[in-house]
């Protein structure tokens, strides 16, 4: 269990168990025959068993992509359910009652199951009690009923922290009849997965392991799944009647989880226009009643245009453009293709004056709601044209990296000057950057990266323009998947301020020339 470095977690060293060679007896109670599967050595001491086990009971889900989470149906210590086992030497101290929830509903179905904590009753006492060191699941399968696929073919399964010298973990199973259990078994593979994760878990738990990226920060996870479920059935069906040569079963799912995201953001972020409306779509679509943008929605490279397509089927309304139509826009319905237009992007539409943007263009309406979803080059214009046109917000998902009217490029593409940070004793004191960074949920190597620095650059950009930037790793199959969202304007910059930056920006490209607006492709006005 040594290792060179004390941060870093020791080999994981599994090992089938012999049956005829354990160390401690196998677990033990009425009408059940347990089976030692496999163990490894321990790199965590028992006070930490809880902790790891604890992930396991909350996210089945990393350890089966065919699981989409679990709920917690209640929670129990005391008055147990006859059917959880009473093992010999063990004192049952906790229940929960979790129900495994599919992926793909339609394909697997759910399953309650019962996660039961057990202390061993010759350790511990009044004063130093003992700590829990099994966790025992039980699937609940009702009379004539079966276990779905992403569950192992057992009636129990139990993880076992063993304070041997050295310490170990064991897995041990009630198998159903007939299951294979030999090395290249599916339960025992499921088995190895499963000790490898405690492991992880408890030598994360061990130093203090702190996660840098947090998901689900503006949008909770049960609520946008539990939603992005019901879009997908409604939309999966696009996957077969995709236009394009890029890979439908990628863009079709990352769209829906998108247009899923933007309508419950938006759900959070605005106020509903008419409580009658509400109480009247509550029913199956209850979404056709949630708050939206006041000045709707405008997909700004809408390329496809799936994102807009979604969206306006559900009822929001806005525009997709882009500088060219794609094959997939005379396919949609005409509801669609009429929100859908051909148009190339001028930074000088929106600096014809120094002192006043030109608020002639058709499609930057102010309340509106900018989107920019791996829009390249146009992708550091959404707070600026946020801010200018008095939109209700923005959500860019940057790609490449680019800067107004070049590449970016970390070692000459200066930051913005950063926002101040609120402080009692100096109002105006000066945030360091290495606290802006933490503050933007970056994740990874926290900046270090290319496209790290660049998200820190489009949010310094954000604050520039008066913008209060919050960031999200969305659940979309893309590893370009960060979110930078505005959609509260900045408490530590004034709005005149924050407008005269903005345009600075603008009138800096129209000044250097090197932005050129490409010309429309197709025919004029063909959407």
């Amino acid at each position: 269990m040594s290792s060179t470095n004390p941060n870093t977690r020791p080999r994981f060293d599994p090992s089938p168990c012999d049956p005829r060679n354990l160390k401690c007896p196998t677990l033990v109670n009425d009408g059940s025959s347990w089976l030692p599967l496999i163990f490894c050595p321990a790199a965590f001491p028992s006070e930490i068993f809880e902790i790891a086990v604890s992930q396991l009971i909350h996210h089945p889900e990393y350890n089966s992509t065919l699981i989409l989470r679990s709920d917690t149906v209640a929670e129990m210590t005391s008055e147990f359910p006859p059917s959880i086992p009473k093992l010999e030497g063990k004192h049952l101290t906790r229940v929960i009652h979790r129900k495994l929830l599919a992926r793909r509903p339609g394909r697997d179905g759910s399953l309650e199951q019962y996660c039961s904590l057990y202390t061993s009753e010759a350790h511990g006492d009044s004063t130093h009690p003992a700590f829990p060191d099994t966790l025992l699941l039980t699937p609940i399968v009702h009379e004539g009923g079966s276990l779905p696929y992403y569950h192992p073919a057992v009636s129990h399964l139990a993880f076992r922290y063993i304070p041997s010298s050295p310490p170990t973990l064991r897995i041990e199973v009630v198998p159903l009849p007939g299951t294979p259990i030999d090395l290249n078994s599916r339960l025992y593979r499921t088995c190895l997965a499963l000790l490898d994760t405690l492991d992880r878990y408890g030598w994360g738990a061990l130093t203090n392991y702190k996660k840098r990226v947090h998901h689900d920060c503006l949008v909770p996870r049960e609520t946008y799944q539990d939603l992005y479920l019901v879009m997908r059935e409604r939309h999966k069906h696009l996957v077969d009647t995709w236009q394009e040569v890029t890979d439908p079963l990628k863009h079709v799912f990352e769209d829906i989880g998108i247009a899923t995201y933007l309508m419950l953001l938006w759900k959070d972020t605005y106020t509903t226009p008419s409580s009658e409306d509400t109480q009247e779509a509550d029913s199956e679509e209850p979404w056709k009643s949630w708050p939206r943008p006041p000045g709707g929605f405008l997909d700004f490279g809408c390329g496809n245009g799936l994102l807009t397509h979604i969206l306006v089927q559900e009822g929001y309304d806005g525009f997709g453009i882009d500088l060219r139509a794609r094959t997939s826009w005379s396919h949609y319905p005409e509801s669609t293709q009429a929100h859908l237009h051909v148009y190339s992007f001028d930074p000088s539409s929106s600096f014809s004056m120094p002192t006043a943007p030109d608020l002639a263009n058709p499609y930057f309406k102010p309340s509106l709601f900018l989107i920019g979803n791996h829009a390249d080059e146009l992708t550091p214009y959404l707070p600026v044209l946020s801010t200018i046109h008095s939109f209700s917000g923005y959500l860019s998902i940057p790609c490449c990296a680019w800067s107004f009217d070049a590449k970016y490029e970390r070692t000459t593409t200066p930051l913005f000057p950063l926002p101040v940070a609120p402080s009692n004793s100096d109002p105006k004191a000066e945030m360091s950057w290495e606290a802006f960074s933490e503050t933007l949920n970056l994740g990874g190597d926290g900046g270090k990266s290319s496209y790290s620095m660049y998200r820190v650059w489009l949010a310094s950009l954000s604050v520039w323009c008066g913008w209060e930037v919050e960031c999200e790793m969305l659940r979309i199959p893309s590893t370009r998947n960060w979110a930078i969202i505005g959609r509260r304007r900045s408490k530590t910059i004034d709005p005149e301020e924050a407008m005269e930056n903005a345009m600075d920006i603008l009138e800096g490209v129209f000044r250097r020339g090197i932005f050129k607006a490409r010309k429309p492709e197709g025919k004029d006005n063909a959407h």
